[in-house]
């Protein structure tokens, strides 16, 4: 209740002899702040332009929520926050809710919470010249690279991890970064029973799945509709919903009965054997846009409670008069063709501006997807040759690495392999595999080279013990032909993720990456598990590349982070009122130069001046934290450590006291 709150502060407006303003409270905790909050504001600002945190021990944190940039000013300094960005507050900063509008001052209250006064602000990285400084210090979930709470049954409680305001290179000094930004596209998703730190800033389905949807196209494996409807009641609402899925036998039969008498099902044909539909994807149409949406979890109870999930999100806009003669953008013909791929013939619908239209492949064309953050990397059955060689699997990821340039810290640099099945594997074809991961140059042109590979797979301990107990083996379904395989040991570690509150909440996501200290040459998060049906294998002397199944991922690469922070983010649920602020000369940014992906744990690196580019402080570098769940290095498997194989049996009990195997229920109707 809200009275219940302590006060600890006031936000007061910046206008001299106004006394008829009232003060916003602020109480310790999180507080909303917004366009019904403030005097004379506009729809620029947000329903939840800003959140403020106050902690038991004074401490204050802004958050940007809205659409549009929020500038905190300490004394002299000037700090411009954009979206998703968030920073440390102190009492005497002023915000402008809008930059050069909205002022107001944040003052304490006589309570016995003290709020920490201003102070040289640790948090800015001002460059040389001193200009206005653009920051993030927000984490989608509390970051340290320190370890906590577990011992080695992996029982305790998991503790929040300290939260540096400061970034500092290996020197013990700060970084000459003009920028940082928290990535708003890939998320974690929550996980029941972490504690509230570990699910800050992560998502469930009804934050993907909201607002005025007009058609609703889900992809995935595994669908229980029963869930689904009570999990995302708002589907029931939408006028024309799609589900390609990868159901058979009687888990089809449960999904064709229990769906809405509306609801159109497609199975996409497979050509080859030992194959299946396995891509997770969403394709929600707006009024406005369309919101595509790329994960790793199946449309079930257990994937979206229980497991370390990730999903990539972004909202596009319908094309305008003026961009409809231009080329078409790469994601735009990526998604299109993959669309294509599946053979679903489409259906008809009715949207209100524009009348009955038919929805397929095609249809997709009509919105701008010019501003895409990411690369899409798919695979489809089939045997693929001549041009379509490099169009899916592995092939086209090294097709697409090979036109990127890297930065020197990455020649040699090692790779992690994260999935949660295992197919039946030789050292050839891992050295295939490889010989796309490792794809790419440097700037000086150099290839990027060979680097250690390492598997991030759980033990059977690591099962045992976590929140699902044995259950949790499930959904790693690797049996010990595949797994046991001694060519494999020297690629094991552990998944290990206690930054992330999710060391226990055992992994369905997959993710692949090359990786520098906590710096990320690329990120890919995908469908694809570590075989060949999903990758794709080279057959007839590499002429043609075999694949089995159909997947889908999103490739992080650093190039594709400029549109994200040079221009405003667009939304298919929010309202979106670009702003085009009065910059003056001292508030015009420089120009992005070599954009770095890290991670939530990445602290700098003195290494930065010496790598060949010292442009980052003369023009400045923007860093996109990426929230990776797992701790990089990766610890290797100890000698006593076993890999998870679902076909044995384990016989010391669980925290449940339940002994492997035993029934696990997916579908919330018995099949």
């Amino acid at each position: 209740m809200e009275h219940k709150r302590r006060k600890v502060g006031f936000c007061v407006v910046v206008v001299e002899n106004n006394s008829s303003v009232l003060p916003i409270h602020i109480h310790k905790g999180e507080n909303y702040i917004g366009r019904m909050d403030l005097k004379n504001s506009s729809k620029q600002v947000s329903r939840k332009h800003v959140s403020i945190t106050a902690s038991s021990q004074g401490n204050l944190q802004i958050f940007v929520a809205g659409q549009n940039p929020v500038v905190v000013k300490s004394g002299s300094e000037r700090r411009k926050l954009l979206p998703q960005m968030s920073s440390a507050l102190h009492v005497g900063d002023v915000i402008e809710f809008l930059p050069g509008k909205l002022a107001y001052r944040l003052t304490s209250d006589s309570c016995d919470v003290t709020l920490i006064p201003t102070v040289p602000s640790s948090s800015a990285l001002v460059s040389k010249e001193g200009a206005e400084t653009i920051l993030s210090c927000s984490t989608n979930f509390a970051s340290s690279s320190h370890q906590h709470g577990f011992s080695r049954s992996r029982l305790c409680s998991v503790k929040e991890p300290k939260l540096d305001g400061m970034e500092m290179g290996a020197s013990g000094t700060e970084e000459p970064v003009t920028s940082q930004r928290l990535s708003s596209s890939f998320q974690l998703m929550r996980v029941r029973n972490l504690p509230q730190w570990a699910n800050k800033g992560c998502v469930g389905i009804g934050d993907v799945i909201q607002g005025k949807v007009q058609v609703a196209l889900l992809s995935n494996y595994m669908v229980d509709i029963g869930w689904l409807l009570g999990a995302c009641p708002l589907l029931r609402k939408v006028p024309r919903v799609v589900v390609i899925h990868g159901e058979s036998g009687q888990s089809l039969e449960l999904l064709q009965n229990s769906k809405p008498c509306d609801w159109v099902l497609h199975k996409p044909p497979l050509r080859l054997s030992y194959g299946t539909h396995h891509s997770k994807a969403m394709l929600l149409v707006y009024p406005t846009g369309v919101r595509v949406i790329v994960h790793t979890a199946n449309l079930i109870h257990v994937d979206w409670n229980n497991k370390s999930q990730g999903l990539w999100m972004q909202d596009f806009p319908w094309k305008t008069d003026a961009c409809k003669g231009k080329k078409s953008s790469v994601f735009e013909n990526d998604l299109v063709e993959y669309l294509t791929a599946l053979e679903w013939p489409g259906c008809t619908t009715v949207l209100p501006e524009q009348g009955e239209v038919r929805i397929n492949a095609a249809f997709f064309r009509k919105f701008d997807f010019s501003s895409a953050t990411v690369r899409l990397i798919a695979s489809v059955p089939g045997y693929h040759q001549g041009h379509n060689l490099s169009k899916w699997g592995h092939m086209k990821l090294r097709k697409v690495l090979q036109e990127q340039s890297f930065e020197q810290e990455f020649k040699g640099a090692p790779l992690v392999y994260q999935f949660s099945s295992l197919g039946s594997l030789d050292e050839k074809w891992l050295s295939e595999l490889a010989a796309s991961m490792q794809a790419g140059s440097t700037f000086e042109k150099e290839p990027l080279g060979h680097g250690a590979t390492q598997f991030i797979w759980p033990t059977v301990e690591d099962i045992r013990c976590s929140l699902e107990g044995y259950a949790a083996g499930n959904a790693v379904p690797s049996p010990q032909k595949n797994v046991e395989r001694g060519f494999l040991s020297k690629y094991w570690s552990h998944w290990q993720a206690d930054h992330s509150g999710r060391s226990r909440a055992m992994p369905h996501i997959k993710s692949y990456l090359r990786y520098h200290d906590q710096c990320l040459a690329w990120f890919l998060l995908t469908s694809s598990n570590l075989s060949k049906a999903a990758w794709g294998s080279l057959v007839k002397s590499g002429s043609q590349l075999m694949i089995r199944s159909y997947e889908l991922g999103v490739l992080f690469l650093p190039h594709l982070v400029r549109a994200q922070f040079e221009s405003p983010s667009f939304s298919c649920t929010e309202d979106f009122s670009p702003l085009l602020p009065q910059q003056t000369e001292k508030e015009v940014e420089k120009p992005v130069r070599h954009p770095k992906l890290v991670t939530m744990c990445w602290k700098g690196s003195a290494s930065v001046e010496h790598g060949g580019s010292t442009m980052q402080q003369q023009d400045g570098v923007v860093v996109v934290r990426l929230p990776l769940p797992y701790a990089l290095p990766p610890t290797k498997y100890r000698p006593e450590d076993r890999p998870w194989s679902w076909d044995r049996q384990y016989h010391q009990p669980d925290v449940y006291g339940e002994v492997w195997p035993r029934s696990v229920k997916l579908y919330s109707q018995a099949l």
